[in-house]
C-alpha cells in the first residue's frame, strides 16, 4: 500500500514521492532515493478487535484488556463473568435468570483456582500486591520477584516454608539483581516477617536456583543514606568522591555496603564541617553506632593519608 506525498525530492525535484508503511520510508518514485526513513505514525492508537460493534458499526475502540503479567496467578490470561447484570445488547437480565447467573459466577470463581500450585501463587501474589505499595517498589521489580517466586515454586523450594518468607526473600533477590539499595532487614521489617527466616529462604533461593547476585553499588547506598539523613549536596558529592577513592585502593572488599557508605558520609561531614552525629547517620543507614565506629577505625589511617 502506497500513500502519495506533496513534498519534492531533494535530488531530482520530482513530486512523485510515495510512503511505504511497512518500512516507514518515504521514497522518490522517479529516482528511487530514500527521502526519510522515520515516518510518523498518525493512525489511531487503538485497534478494532470486533468486526461488528454493539451499535451495528465496526468501529469498536475498546482496548485489549488487562496486560500480561507474571505477578498474577493466571498471568492475566483468564476471564471472569462480569458483575453487571446486563446482556450483550445492554438490556437488564430478568429476575428469573439472576439466580442462575449468580450460581455461574460462584462456580466460575471456584474454577479459577483448582490446584495447590494455583492456591499458593494466588496467596503469594495477593501479598505481593500489598507489599508493592508498602515498600514502594517499581513494576520491574515486581515482575522480577514474580519470576523468581515462580522458579522457586517449580523447583519445589516453597514446600515446608512460609510463603511470606519466600516471597520477601524473592523481593530482596530482585532488588539485589536490579541494583536497588534495599537491605534485608529493611524489607523484612516492613513486611512483618522475621529477618532470620527471610535470610534462610534467601540462601535457599541462591543455592536452589543457582543465582549470581551482583555486588551492591556503594554509591547508590550513599545517595539513599544522604537523602534519609538530610545531608547537603556538598557533603554528598564529597562522600561520592571519597567512596571512589576507597574503592580504588581496594579497602571496601568484604565490607557491608551500607555500613561503609555511612562511614564515608560521616567522614565527609567532618571534612565539610557539617554537623551530624554518628547516631543520626547510623539510624539513616539502619546500622548500629558500633558498626560505624569500627568501620571508621579501619578507614582512619587511609583517610589521614588522603588529607
Amino acid at each position: 500500500m502506497k500513500a502519495l506525498s506533496t513534498d519534492e525530492c531533494s535530488v531530482c525535484g520530482s513530486e512523485q514521492l510515495v510512503t511505504i508503511p511497512d518500512s516507514g520510508e518515504i521514497v522518490c518514485e522517479h529516482c528511487g532515493v530514500v527521502i526519510s526513513d522515520k515516518t510518523e505514525e498518525k493512525g489511531p492508537e487503538w485497534r478494532t478487535f470486533a468486526t461488528v460493534a454493539v451499535g451495528g458499526e465496526g468501529n469498536d475502540e475498546n482496548r485489549t484488556g488487562m496486560p500480561f503479567s507474571l505477578a498474577r496467578s493466571d498471568m492475566g490470561l483468564s476471564t471472569i463473568i462480569g458483575r453487571t447484570n446486563k446482556d450483550a445488547k445492554g438490556s437488564k437480565i430478568n429476575s428469573s435468570m439472576l439466580s442462575v447467573i449468580e450460581r455461574l459466577r460462584t462456580w466460575d470463581s471456584r474454577t479459577q483456582v483448582y490446584t495447590s500450585t494455583d492456591r499458593n501463587l494466588t496467596q503469594a501474589f495477593n501479598e505481593l500486591d500489598t507489599l508493592k505499595d508498602k515498600l514502594g517498589l517499581p513494576g520491574a521489580v515486581i515482575e522480577k520477584t514474580a519470576y523468581i517466586y515462580r522458579k522457586a515454586q517449580e523447583n519445589r523450594l516453597v514446600l515446608g516454608r512460609s510463603i511470606s518468607a519466600v516471597l520477601v526473600a524473592a523481593i530482596y533477590t530482585a532488588c539485589r539483581e536490579m541494583g536497588i539499595p534495599r537491605t534485608l532487614k529493611d524489607i523484612a521489617t516492613k513486611s512483618n516477617v522475621k529477618r532470620k527466616s527471610v535470610a534462610k529462604c534467601y540462601r535457599q533461593l541462591l543455592l536452589g536456583l543457582d543465582l549470581k547476585i551482583p555486588v551492591v553499588d556503594p554509591i547508590k547506598c550513599i545517595t539513599r543514606i544522604a537523602n534519609k539523613a538530610e545531608i547537603t549536596e556538598k557533603t554528598k558529592h564529597q562522600a561520592i568522591n571519597l567512596m571512589n577513592i576507597v574503592t580504588q585502593i581496594e579497602i571496601s572488599a568484604g565490607k557491608d555496603p551500607m555500613g561503609l557508605a555511612a562511614t564515608v558520609i560521616y567522614a565527609s561531614c567532618i571534612r565539610t564541617g557539617e554537623i551530624k552525629t554518628q547516631k543520626e547517620i547510623a539510624n539513616a543507614a539502619d546500622i548500629t553506632d558500633m558498626t560505624l565506629r569500627t568501620r571508621l577505625k579501619d578507614l582512619k589511617r587511609h583517610l589521614d593519608l588522603l588529607n
